[in-house]
């Protein structure tokens, strides 16, 4: 390394070679120095790494930026505008659905209020035919009373006090000889006193007749071996039922007129056991008119009136 004064070079001007120039140590040694060349190319190379590893972004395109803006908001708007009509027309369903109900309910409150107003109408009417129609049993049974025999009334009095199946109390009396004697009279003697008897033990049984019957038996003057025969009466009748006697194992075809009037007394019997018995809990005003229609029954049975049925 040269430290001396710096030498005039030929060609010069002498204004620059009078300028002493400084020199600076720059490295330890020519061997470990690298040319400035060299630190160019190597910064330059840097650079260029660099270049490549981060790109230059792009320019912005910003008319492209705005396009794609408006078209987003046109997009969005429409979006919007479907959904608030979606909204409007179930909105505009649902109040055109709340007013018919509305309707609806309406229609039912006035019909229930009409159907309150008939069932108490109805009521009411049926309560004032009820009384009308208590008014005018009560009526009846005073102008009934009015016609009634005191005396028969007195007897049915006397007997319900002591109730007993004896036909000899005035009572029973009146009865034998008014409807039963009269409704059990049939034409064959014979066989009538022992019906009478037989309703009166109350072994008297009624049967209809099945399709294997078991033979009937002769009574005397009367044939009645067969269902067209009634047994009673001697008439030629189509007989439905037949009678057994006790625990005879006899049979006797009876017709519809004469089971008509056999069971017309039976009634009459069965209830005054009931009485009797204490099975019948009512005063003596409406088991004494009971006993009036069952009497009634029997007059009928004897004239011939009974149900087609029997």
């Amino acid at each position: 390394m040269w430290s001396g004064q710096p030498q005039q070079d030929e060609g010069l001007s002498v204004g620059l070679s009078a300028i002493p120039v400084p020199w600076k140590n720059l490295g330890p040694s020519k061997g470990n120095r690298e040319s400035s060349g060299d630190l160019v190319e190597a910064s330059t190379s840097w650079e260029k790494a660099q270049g490549e590893e981060h790109p230059a972004p792009a320019p912005l395109d910003v008319s492209r930026l705005r396009s794609s803006s408006m078209e987003i908001r046109e997009k969005g708007s429409e979006f919007l505008k479907e959904e608030l009509y979606k909204a409007q027309k179930e909105l505009k369903l649902k109040d055109e659905e709340c007013e018919r109900l509305c309707k609806v309910r309406a229609q039912l409150e006035q019909e229930l209020e009409e159907l309150t107003a008939s069932l108490f109408e109805e009521a009411h009417k049926m309560v004032r035919e009820a009384n009308m129609k208590q008014a005018t049993s009560e009526k009846q049974l005073k102008e009934a009373w009015g016609k009634v025999d005191t005396t028969l009334f007195a007897e049915f009095q006397a007997w319900r006090a002591s109730p007993t199946l004896d036909k000899n109390c005035p009572f029973l009396e009146r009865v034998y000889r008014e409807d039963v004697g009269p409704c059990l009279d049939f034409t064959v003697q014979e066989l009538s006193a022992l019906v009478r008897t037989a309703v009166e033990d109350n072994t008297l049984t009624i049967e209809p007749v099945a399709s294997q019957t078991l033979p009937a038996v002769k009574v005397p003057t009367v044939e009645c071996n067969n269902t067209n025969t009634c047994a009673l009466s001697g008439l030629a009748r189509t007989c439905h039922h037949r009678i057994r006697l006790g625990d005879s194992d006899s049979h006797y075809y009876i017709s519809p007129s004469s089971r008509a009037r056999i069971t017309a007394v039976c009634n009459f019997f069965t209830y005054i056991r009931y009485i009797q018995q204490g099975l019948v809990r009512q005063d003596a005003e409406p088991m004494f008119w009971e006993i009036m229609r069952l009497r009634k029954g029997m007059s009928l049975a004897k004239l011939g009136f009974f149900p087609q049925e029997a």
